[in-house]
This record gives C-alpha cells, sequence and structure tokens, in this order.
C-alpha cells in the first residue's frame, strides 16, 4: 500500500515560490506600530485572559507588549523577561531539530521509528511501520495522549521515557501510519527520543546544540531556576509548580520568554542572524488526501500539514498562513506566519476567571493580516449535516 505522500522536494519547491515572488511586489501601506498597539489592545480586552504577551515581528520591526498582570491581583504587567510556557509551540523547535538531521543525513524522514526504540520495545505497526515523518505531521496512527497523568502530577513531566515505551509496544494503532491524521502529543515525544537515540545525546542537549545556543536563545529550556520560576505567569487558576519538564521535551515542555520568541520569529522569517531552512516550514502533506484528520483545524481549515506547522490557504496565496498553536497549564499560546508581507507573531496569554468563548487563535489570524495589510481568511466551508440514525430497538444511537 503506498503512502499518501507527495516527495518533499517538490513541496519544499512550491513553498519557496510565493516567497520569493512576494519579496518582489510593491507593499501596500501597513499599519504604523502605533496602530498595532491598539490593535493588541483589542485583542487582549476580547480574550478575557489574566495577562497577555505580544510579539510581532515585521521585516526589520519589532513590536513588543505586555497587557494585563503577570498575576491576578500582582499590578504588574508582563515583561519581556516574564517567563512563559510554549506548550505544543515545543513541537516545531522538535521539527526543527529534525529538519537539521535530515539535512546532514543523521536521519531520514522514512527511517521506522523502530530503528531507534529501546532494545527489546516493539513499535506497533498496521500494514506500514510508524516513520519519523509520520510522528512529526501527526500521521502515526497514535492517540493524542498516553492516558491520564496521575493525582497531582506536575504539567508536562508526564508520560517520561520509560512509561512511554512500555505503553507502547502494547498499543494497536488508530490508522494506517501516513493515511489520516490524530493530532497527538506522545506522537512527538517518541520523535525526541528518536532524534536522541540517532545522534546519542541527551535531547535536550541536542536542541541546545543545533538550535538554542546558536541563535543565542538563553532563557529557552526544560530547567527554569528558581529566578525564572519566580517571574512565570499565572493564571487565575492553580496551574501547579514551575518545575523541569524535560520528560515531555519533543511534545510540549519548553519554557521561554518574549525577548527570545522575537529571536525565534525572526529565524522563522529568516530576518535574524540565521534563517531557517524553507524544508522546516514546507508542506508534507495535503489533507485532502488523507483519509481524515482530527484535532489540526484549532486555528483554521488547514490546507496543507507540515513538520508540526499548520498552512492555512494555499501556497500561493497572499493571505497563507504558517501556523502553530499550544495550550496548556493556564496558557494559551500562538506562532501565525505570514510570509508574503513578511509579518509574524507570537502569543502567550494566561487563563482568565471567566470564559469568553473568543477563539483566540482565529482573533490572532485576523490581527496578522490586518497588520500585514491583508484582507482577513475567508469563513470555513459549511461543514455537511450529521446523517441521523434510526433507533433499532436492540441498539443505541451514535
Amino acid at each position: 500500500m503506498s503512502r499518501a505522500k507527495l516527495p518533499h522536494v517538490l513541496f519544499v519547491f512550491l513553498f519557496t515560490l510565493p516567497l520569493m515572488s512576494a519579496r518582489a511586489q510593491t507593499r501596500a501601506a501597513l499599519p504604523d506600530m502605533q496602530s498595532i498597539g491598539a490593535l493588541g489592545s483589542d485583542l487582549f480586552l476580547q480574550s478575557g485572559t489574566t495577562g497577555m504577551v505580544l510579539v510581532v515581528v515585521r521585516d526589520d520591526q519589532v513590536f513588543f507588549q505586555g497587557y494585563g498582570e503577570t498575576a491576578p491581583n500582582s499590578h504588574q504587567a508582563p515583561t519581556q523577561d516574564s517567563l512563559l510556557r510554549l506548550c505544543s509551540l515545543t513541537k516545531i523547535f522538535t521539527t526543527d531539530v529534525l529538519a537539521k538531521l535530515v539535512a546532514d543525513k543523521t536521519v531520514q524522514f522514512d527511517d521506522p521509528l523502530q530503528r531507534y526504540a529501546p532494545e527489546n520495545i516493539h513499535v506497533p505497526k498496521r500494514m506500514l511501520p510508524i516513520t519519523l515523518l509520520d510522528t512529526a505531521t501527526h500521521t502515526s496512527g497514535l492517540p493524542r495522549e498516553l492516558g491520564i497523568a496521575p493525582r497531582d502530577t506536575p504539567h508536562f513531566t508526564f508520560p517520561d521515557y520509560r512509561t512511554r515505551w512500555r505503553w507502547l509496544q502494547n498499543q494497536r494503532l488508530r490508522s494506517t501510519p501516513g493515511t489520516a491524521a490524530l493530532y497527538s502529543n506522545v506522537a512527538f515525544d517518541f520523535l525526541s527520543d528518536a532524534l536522541q537515540s540517532a545522534t546519542h545525546k541527551q535531547y535536550a542537549a541536542l536542541l541546545a546544540e543545533r538550535t538554542l545556543n546558536p541563535l543565542k536563545m538563553q532563557h529557552t529550556t526544560f530547567f527554569p531556576n528558581a529566578d525564572q520560576c519566580a517571574h512565570l505567569l499565572a493564571s487565575a487558576h492553580d496551574d501547579g509548580p514551575c518545575v523541569t519538564t524535560e520528560a515531555t521535551a519533543g511534545s510540549s515542555g519548553l519554557y521561554s520568554t518574549a525577548t527570545d520568541m522575537t529571536i525565534w520569529l525572526k529565524y522563522l522569517l529568516g530576518t535574524g542572524i540565521s534563517s531557517q531552512d524553507a524544508s522546516a516550514q514546507a508542506v508534507y502533506l495535503l489533507p485532502s488526501k488523507l483519509v481524515s484528520q482530527k484535532g489540526l483545524d484549532h486555528a483554521g481549515e488547514p490546507t496543507g500539514i507540515g513538520l508540526g506547522w499548520i498552512h492555512i490557504l494555499p501556497l500561493d496565496s497572499p493571505s497563507q498562513i504558517v501556523e502553530k498553536t499550544g495550550g496548556g497549564a493556564g496558557f494559551q499560546t500562538y506562532i501565525a506566519i505570514n510570509h508574503a508581507r513578511h509579518t509574524a507573531l507570537f502569543l502567550a496569554a494566561t487563563d482568565g476567571s471567566f470564559e469568553t468563548h473568543l477563539n483566540l487563535f482565529n482573533a490572532a489570524n485576523k490581527f496578522l493580516l490586518a497588520i500585514a495589510g491583508l484582507p482577513p481568511l475567508p469563513p470555513p466551508p459549511p461543514k455537511p449535516a450529521p446523517k441521523h440514525r434510526h433507533l433499532q430497538r436492540r441498539g443505541r444511537l451514535g
């Protein structure tokens, strides 16, 4: 059975074409930085969050603003040095390392996960083996989570290495790898374990060596010290302690600051001290070619699946967005990029005391396109009405 995948080299080429053409276009008048601040204030007020950090990079311009409070009743606004949980934005750091190891031929996308498994651990198959690319594109057939963490377990410390590998060998995959997308946190932890095995280096050290240290991201870590933890933003709820989160290094454990995330946005846009290779943000799968996709549409209807990244709108659209969502432990986090206008944003917001029902990711997309001088995303197509089943005497509905 062949996989519903096209050669990644083709997608890298297609991804870079609109970037090159966009840079040659005459730019329209864009909102100034003062206007960006006002739009950010509106976004914060709509969100109902306790505190919010916003970073915008547009060409060589940088905007930062902290809104609200570092903790309920602190009366202190977040700063560029406030500690933030990146949550699932961690995944695009993992795939940055993956893309670099593929480029230098340390690993290959089609390498089976089994090759990097601990001794005597069997990785399940379903017609096809799980590959590294499958783990990076949410198409491994693995579920979202291993299970519920034990009571009072600190956020992003479960499952650890031994727990997840013991669990894996007893699983039955939910789909044939490469054929259906199901958002999976645990798959990214297996990916970081595989990269650790391939390089014979602790994954945290590997990430520092290949990405964090070259970019001088000195405050991005799995191991926050006491001073950093004292500056961690707090939500309106009990979010648990600030602890080492190396156990989920591939999926969700990173802490960072707005200062470091400014560096990261410049790297992603290609306006900093170095640029991310286009292969790391390229499209590798088309949702339309998959049997199904679930859990990838929090910020909008996906048109392309990348290495942790989701693409909204076709590659040749000026309003196309490359994005990654995150959430957990009292935080919502988001990165969205519009390469046509060389504009990107990062935001991290802590939960407020009440639910506003605002989709912060969709609102951030509108914000991004507004400051890029582009029209908003079109509304998603209507979904077909569910087909109703007739109750049967011996069965249940649904």
